[in-house]
Formats: structure tokens, sequence, C-alpha cells
């Protein structure tokens, strides 16, 4: 019970204060002569750091939930009635500013213009391609609306396949939707081109995906192919290895898990040397010392079909 009284003393002692601001704000703000005396009066009632509003506002913490609202109510009309007063009297200001008298200050220095940066997933983008660059890819883009048939059947993915649904995409139109990997460039760029062939492709990727710590609806993904002859899994582990020496560190190792993908045949999910704690582990790598980057293997023959 003298809880409740003190509280209720408090809120009745924050409400006054309000009042009373109101009633200081009104008359400085009728006497202020020019536009650096309304200014500071500005500042001086609903300033951020030293104003008298956001003086009792920071008492509010002070209040139990019941008398919390109605002291932020009446803040809160206190803070509009005073807005409205300085805007009022700003305008006064101007109204009886002579016509040519100019509304800008033409001696104050020139604002620095300023400069926009690429984005950092930009420039990792650009960083992994200048790696496959090295290894002898091109970087080559296709459509991100695209068909079901570049986009699950031309991959050896029935669209009644259990890959499909894990993949669900947003459509456009009918059998048109935006691309769920950037896979379907491997068919265009086989169709296109006669092998052999090495090239790495960006692009945005779309998925029927919540926001969590490592999904999202929208989101970069790179492809990389290779057709050739000759070429074995043991030309993806040297080129993956060396890819993942060149983009995190000469001493991160490679770790290729047995995995599936309709597209590839065999597949592996690729995991390299956490670069957070270098392989000891740590929160990042969830104590096991690698990083999931990505899944590969060797490209079906379905999909080398496909292609042409």
């Amino acid at each position: 019970m003298r809880r409740d009284v003190g509280l209720q003393s408090m809120t009745n002692e924050l409400i006054r204060e309000l009042e009373a601001l109101e009633s200081d704000a009104r008359r400085e703000i009728e006497a202020a002569s020019d536009a650096a005396a309304l200014e500071s009066a500005r500042v001086r009632f609903l300033g951020r750091k030293e104003g008298r509003l956001t003086a009792i506002l920071r008492r509010l913490g002070e209040l139990g939930p019941e008398e919390r609202p109605a002291v932020g109510a009446e803040a809160n009309r206190v803070k509009t009635v005073v807005t409205e007063l300085l805007e009022a009297r700003a305008a006064e200001f101007e109204r009886q500013r002579p016509s040519g008298e100019p509304g800008v200050d033409l001696t104050l220095p020139g604002r620095s213009v300023w400069r926009g940066a690429r984005h950092p997933i930009t420039q990792v983008i650009d960083e992994i391609c200048d790696v496959f660059k090295a290894l002898g890819f091109t970087r080559v883009r296709g459509p991100e609306a695209e068909t079901e048939w570049y986009n699950f059947t031309a991959l050896n993915t029935p669209l009644d396949h259990p890959a499909a649904d894990m993949q669900d995409t947003f459509y456009l139109a009918e059998g048109l939707l935006l691309r769920s990997h950037t896979s379907p460039v491997q068919v265009r760029t086989m169709q296109a081109h006669r092998p052999p062939i090495r090239v790495v492709v960006p692009g945005m990727v779309y998925r029927r995906d919540p926001y969590d710590p490592s999904h999202a609806p929208a989101f970069e993904q790179i492809e990389g192919l290779a057709v050739d002859e000759g070429i074995t899994f043991v030309d993806l582990k040297a080129t993956l290895a060396e890819f993942a020496r060149r983009m995190f560190g000469a001493r991160t190792k490679v770790r290729f898990r047995p995995s599936f993908f309709p597209f590839t045949e065999p597949s592996a999910e690729v995991d390299v040397t956490c670069m957070i704690c270098g392989g000891s582990g740590c929160r990042t790598c969830k104590e096991t010392g690698w990083i999931e980057l990505l899944g590969g293997g060797r490209v079906d023959p379905a999909v080398v079909e496909a292609g042409g």
C-alpha cells in the first residue's frame, strides 16, 4: 500500500512538471525575438541530451507499469504542443523576413559529397570469382526468372521429386518461377557452348525460406561447372582444395562428406577448417572445427544429356 501511494505521488509530481514545462515553453517561445533564440528554447525544452522533457522521460522507469502510461501520454501531448508552438513561431519569422534576404546563408561551406562503396557481399563474390579466374574459369550469368524445365527437370529433378519440394520457390506464372539455384545456368551454358567448359556462375536465387541466421528468401549463390574429357572426382577435389587455400589461407584443410544431389553423382558436402578457431572448435563451428561451405560432385549424365 505504501509503495502504491509513493508511485501515485511520483506520477502526480511528473505530470505537474510536464504542465510547468508546457507553460514555460509557451512563454519563452512567444518571447523569442529571432531564430537563434527559438532554437535555444527548442534545445532547452526538447533537446535529446539535456532537454527538460528528456529528463522527465528518463524517470519513467521509476514508475510501475500501471502508472507509466498516464505519464507517457501526457509527455507525448506536451511534446506535440511544444513542437507545434516552435513550428508556428518559426513560420512567423519566415514571413517577417524581407523578400530580398536569402533563405540560406550562402557563406556557409559546401557539404561534402557522399561517396558510396561496393557492398561487402559483392566484394566477396568478386574475390571468389577472381580465384576461379586464376584457375581457368570464366564468369557467366543467367536469368533469374526461369522455367520449370531449366530449374528442375533438366537438372534430373522431376517436379514430384522430394528435392523439388525442398526448393519450393516463387512462381510468376504457370511454369515460370524465380530460380531456386544458379544450377540452370549449367544447362544453358552446355547448350550454348561446346566443351571444354569451365565457368563460375554468381547470382541471386529465391526460396520460400523464413529468415534465420543461415536462411533467407533471397540470397547470392555461386555455381561452378567444368566439362571436358578425362575429368574425374580428383580434379574436383583438387580445384576446391586450391580455392579454399587461396580464399581462407594456406593452412586451410578441406573435408568431403558423401551426400546426395539429384544433379550430381557421386555427390559430396564440402567443409573447410573453421576460419575463426583454426579447427580447434568454437561456437561458430559448433565445436566441430569445420564450416560447411558447399555441395558438389560430378555432373549427372542426365544433366549433361539435357545440356545437349
